[in-house]
This record gives structure tokens, sequence and C-alpha cells, in this order.
């Protein structure tokens, strides 16, 4: 997410200069990779007609950088321990306005659980799917083609996801959604009723 939103850059340039060092030092596709791993944080043995074998790099425990780069410091946090907190955790350790302005949409759109450096792939549909909302949550004159947004989420989680869509709308977007959830549908300015039923049965 941190490096989705283009806050990667700030963070690295943070520790950069809080520790008089180069920025690339903090990059774990760099300079600063574990050589073990190549900053992936597991090794990875491909095996002929079969999917990869992943296990956990320990040589940097599956931090992903080198053991000297986690040595440097901002605010008594290692570039690793920040990359492990969660949007909510933060936007409370980041004082840099750079940062927190990227970071705050995250909460917006219902995601402050993420780690700021959790791979994108280990990301639900729906949660990739807000994740790119909330880098563009202060746009106008968008139109936006959801597909079920809620799938997966707790009823308390559908709020925000409504939230998140009439904000869209307020600031002139246009918001297409497919959705079964009848609360989302009961937000709707204009219904598109398909079926009554799914598959090759639907339709009318």
């Amino acid at each position: 997410p941190a490096s989705f939103l283009n806050a990667m850059d700030t963070i690295r340039t943070l520790f950069a200069k809080a520790n008089v060092a180069s920025a690339s030092l903090f990059s774990f596709n760099s300079s600063g990779a574990c050589d073990e791993c190549k900053g992936r944080g597991e090794i990875v043995t491909e095996l002929a007609h079969m999917d990869p074998v992943r296990t956990h790099c320990d040589s940097c425990d599956g931090r992903r950088f080198k053991e000297d780069v986690l040595a440097h410091r901002l605010r008594e946090k290692s570039i690793a321990d920040v990359l492990e907190l969660t949007a909510e955790d933060a936007l409370a350790f980041f004082t840099e306005r750079g940062v927190r302005d990227k970071l705050v949409g995250l909460i917006d759109v219902g995601l402050g659980y993420l780690n700021i450096g959790q791979s994108l792939n280990t990301l639900s549909g729906g949660e990739r799917q807000r994740l790119k909302l909330s880098a563009r949550l202060h746009g106008s004159g968008g139109i936006y083609v959801l597909d079920e947004p809620t799938v997966g989420l707790h009823m308390s989680d559908v709020d925000t996801i409504v939230q998140l869509l009439d904000r869209l709308v307020d600031q002139g977007n246009s918001v297409i959604v497919v959705e079964h959830n009848l609360d989302i549908i009961r937000q709707a300015d204009w219904v598109i009723d398909l079926g009554p039923d799914g598959g090759k049965h639907g339709g009318e």
C-alpha cells in the first residue's frame, strides 16, 4: 500500500536524512535488500511441472532487509518496523504531512488494518478495489466501476463502503456498482435489476 500510494519515496528519504545514508538502502528492491532472498522475505524454489516452493528466509527472518540496514532508525523504528505498521499505527507514527496525506485515504476506505508494507498479492479483490479508490478520493469527474466491493466484508464495514460511494458521488463522480448487497442497492440513484435468476436464466 505504501508503494501504491507513492508514500515509499518519502519514507525512504526520511530514513536517509535521519541516518545520513543513501535512500536506496531503505528499499528491499535495491541495495538494502537481503542478499539471501533478494528482498522477498522468502526463498522461492522453482520445481519443474509443479508450483514453486516458498520458504521463510532465515537470513533476514522474513524482514527483507540486510542486518546493517535494520540498524538504522527513524524515531526508534527500523525501516522493517515501519513497513509492518498498520495504516492506523503509521498515521500515529508519522508527523510528516507528505506521508500522512497519503495514508489517511486508507483509513477513509476502511483499510486501516492493512500493514503499509504488505505485499499486494496478499490482498483480496475487494481490498484491492478500495486501495485503488483511496488514491483517488479527492478527484472529480471520474467514472468508477466496482464489482461487488462488499464481498467478504463484515456488515459494519459495509457502512464504510456506503459512505465512501456517497462521498465519491458528492464530489462529482459517477459510480457504477455490480452488487447484491441491499444496503448498497438502496443507496443507488438508479437500479438496473438483471434476473430474476442467474446465469443463462438471467439477464431480463
